[in-house]
């Protein structure tokens, strides 16, 4: 199972949003501007630093009020490109088929949550699957994602194995740890953050290979931040004041995981987090390492990591049409 939690439907009062470059420009209450950014999903330990810089004035300190909102049903890229929204929470992968349409949605990748790519597969320990060959004759939950797919394929092949010999079961997992445990599958997609720590507070003995060990083309970027093009051409400034904030709030995240885990419990209103303090507080200690990593700082995406990506979805066939070398990203706006 790819993603972590299962999207909260937005309230139809969310539609009557003014749009982004009407709204970026006025002021709410006490000489703020309002912004917005709408989540991909339920809260989780991605978005731990736009709670953090919610909870610590860091947004205000830049003079926004700034929203954080929940995806409506066809996700948080369209509200954004719809300018219901500023900012949006989204994938490199995702991205990709918005940026491959005849007509493109006109939004832009400003800044990357984590550095590197934790996605990878997740099987009981002992069982031969802590290498993609070792998945032949054996069961994996899939959600037929073309581009799913065609990872999984590249690395098993990579390994020398035969594709075909790996059996592809469709299943919504939503408890992996469980579904291991259980036997109702035999390996899982999943970000390392979420679904693999949360097996080992399970105390589930696990396997488990990343995508961008196999192939480093698969070390692209997920999750990213995205931003209207209207609004980044007619308010840079506020673009740049929220990504200020935010660099501030995943900072604030890397040096007090503990405490920015409560932050982001006590921003939670949609109630999904409620009673998963441990896995909340776990998952935070881990993801504290990945927000910056090895880059220089918060948020940057190397044109060759995004580029390289891409070109691998031209080269096979995964969009609708090519992408550009460079589209559909910019460190412009992050602070310096």
């Amino acid at each position: 199972m790819k993603h972590w939690k299962t999207a909260v439907l937005l309230p139809v009062l969310l539609l009557l949003l003014p749009a982004c470059g009407a709204g970026a420009g006025e002021t709410a209450g006490g000489g703020l501007t309002p912004v917005s950014i709408c989540l991909e999903w339920t809260p989780n330990t991605n978005h731990t630093g736009l709670y953090a810089a919610l909870s610590l004035g860091y947004f205000q300190e830049e003079g926004l009020d700034v929203q954080i909102l929940q995806p409506p049903e066809d996700g948080a890229s369209a509200l954004c490109a719809a300018g219901r929204t500023e900012f949006a929470v989204t994938a490199q992968d995702t991205l990709a088929a918005a940026l491959s349409r005849e007509e493109p949605l006109e939004i832009t990748a400003v800044a990357a949550i984590l550095q590197h790519d934790t996605s990878g597969i997740l099987s009981r320990a002992g069982e031969g699957m802590d290498r993609p060959k070792g998945l032949e004759g054996h069961t994996y939950s899939t959600y037929n994602g073309l581009i799913e797919l065609a990872m999984l394929r590249r690395v098993v092949e990579l390994d020398g194995g035969d594709f075909s010999q790996v059996n592809l079961v469709p299943y919504a997992v939503t408890d992996e740890a469980g579904a291991l445990r259980e036997g109702l599958t035999d390996a899982l997609w999943v970000y390392y953050g979420w679904g693999g720590v949360s097996a080992e507070l399970a105390g589930l003995e696990t396997d488990y290979f990343y995508f961008k060990d196999i192939d480093p083309v698969f070390d692209f970027y997920t999750p990213i931040i995205v931003a209207n093009n209207a609004f980044l051409k007619e308010h840079p400034e506020t673009a740049r004041a929220f990504l200020a904030a935010a660099s501030k709030g995943y900072a604030y995240a890397v040096e007090h995981p503990e405490e920015a885990a409560q932050m982001l419990m006590d921003g939670d209103d949609t109630g999904s987090l409620s009673g998963s303090a441990a896995l909340v507080t776990a998952s935070q200690k881990w993801m504290a390492e990945q927000y910056q990593a090895d880059a220089e700082r918060w948020g940057y995406m190397d044109p060759g990591r995004w580029n390289a990506f891409y070109q691998w979805l031209n080269d096979n066939g995964l969009v609708e049409n090519p992408i550009a070398e460079n589209a559909g990203f910019t460190n412009s706006f992050l602070p310096q």
